[in-house]
């Protein structure tokens, strides 16, 4: 059966339709680019403009002088070193402990079958449908006087790392890439002699290296970006993440100032994707094919 496309196969064929082809595709891609690309260099350039340049109307593409004092006086007058170690140490946290527990609890459902299973799957999806502002009461309460032990979490990386635990998207795809692990593999470590927890460090995480590489990066990106929460429990400044930060320090900044400090802000995450963006895309492929 053919497919039917917008340009046909024989038009394509001739020296005419494919300049044209590749003229349409190359002007898509480029202005995809610029689309993406563009709000980036603005941000960057800003930073190194003047004041008075930044506020300009018309503005310029392009500074009229670079200065990079922007980027300097950031990095002392708003004290990014401390902050940006703060939410280092909150995200890493949060991705320890979401990937351990969610790992486990998605292993579990997926390959053990414990009693009740669907129903408790079910509660946790369940959970989605719950607006995140909704739920933000409940664990400021719960942070504020943990239960059975009735410990202040306030100011403690504790406060982000256990409500980051309670990921029910993150368990999902865990779970549904679990489910296309065959079954005679896990029976093959069986009749070798492996338990559950060596099964699972054997040969189950080792096949699931790109579906952890994707819940890795949504887990560091959400704490990374995420205001409303640690604004909540965080109301030391020299314990605040860089989101909050941010704010916090921005009313009596200059504007290049404050600009360069985003663009400071925004360095690691980029970083983070650069360097794990194949294993991004082969974790995002694995989780739409059978295994």
């Amino acid at each position: 059966m053919s497919t039917r496309t917008l340009v046909s196969p024989a038009a394509l064929a001739r020296p005419r339709g494919k300049a044209v082809y590749w003229t349409v595709f190359a002007g898509v891609v480029v202005l995809f680019a610029l689309a993406f690309l563009f709000p980036v260099y603005w941000m960057v350039t800003g930073a190194a403009k003047s004041p008075d340049e930044v506020a300009r109307t018309p503005p310029t593409l392009v500074p009229s002088h670079w200065r990079l004092s922007g980027y300097t006086d950031a990095w002392e007058l708003m004290q990014l070193p401390t902050h940006l170690w703060n939410t280092v140490v909150q995200a890493a946290g949060a991705w320890l402990f979401q990937l351990v527990f969610c790992t486990a609890a998605a292993y579990a459902l997926s390959k053990l079958k414990p009693a009740f299973g669907k129903v408790i799957l079910g509660g946790i999806l369940a959970t989605l449908m719950v607006p995140a502002q909704a739920l933000v009461v409940p664990k400021y309460l719960t942070v504020a006087d943990l239960p059975l032990i009735h410990t202040n979490l306030l100011n403690d990386p504790l406060a982000i790392w256990l409500p980051a635990v309670a990921n029910a998207f993150n368990l999902y795809l865990l779970k549904r890439f679990f489910d296309q692990i065959p079954r005679d593999v896990l029976e093959a470590a069986e009749i070798d002699g492996a338990g559950r927890l060596r099964t699972l460090w054997s040969v189950v995480l080792p096949m699931s290296r790109p579906v952890l590489g994707v819940v890795s990066i949504f887990a560091l990106v959400a704490v990374w970006q995420d205001f409303l929460w640690p604004l909540m429990v965080f109301s030391d400044p020299d314990k605040q993440p860089i989101s909050v930060a941010l704010v916090q320090l921005s009313q009596n900044i200059q504007l290049t100032v404050l600009i360069a400090a985003m663009v400071i802000a925004s360095i690691p995450m980029v970083a983070l994707f650069l360097v794990f963006q194949r294993h991004i895309i082969a974790g995002i492929s694995a989780g739409s094919t059978k295994g």
